[in-house]
């Protein structure tokens, strides 16, 4: 069985300004252009976009043609206090957390925000 982490996820956005401020400016992305669009990289994990003048499904396959997306980012003190940081830094509103939760390392505190399209984030921390 090959070994398998994460390579990148796709999300729709409906204002590519707007995205590109939000995912730069509260999410501390790199704002990369591609095309007729553009990518979000942190690091070496990556958002990609479908959002107004591409089509979605040219890339090979429909995914992305959902609306309603999750993506769960690790994050150094998700917890209360690095959560309204953020809120109050950026007026995004906590949708829900700090909340216990299971993932990929074990238990951990997740918090939950919405970008500008309504995609749910969930940063998460672990002890």
């Amino acid at each position: 069985m090959p070994k398998l982490k994460f390579d990148h996820c796709v999300i729709h956005v409906s204002d590519w300004e707007r995205s590109n401020a939000f995912y730069r400016d509260v999410m501390g992305a790199e704002v990369i252009r591609r095309g007729q669009g553009w990518v979000y990289r942190f690091g070496d994990m990556q958002l990609n976009c479908h959002g107004p003048g591409l089509d979605p499904t040219s890339g090979g396959a429909a995914a992305g043609s959902t609306r309603q997306q999750r993506l769960v980012l690790r994050m150094a003190g998700a917890d209360r206090c690095g959560a309204r940081r953020i809120s109050q830094a950026h007026g995004v509103a906590i949708e829900l957390g700090p909340v216990e939760r299971h993932a990929a390392r074990g238990k951990g505190t997740s918090v939950y925000f919405r970008d500008p399209d309504g995609s749910l984030l969930e940063f998460i921390s672990y002890a």
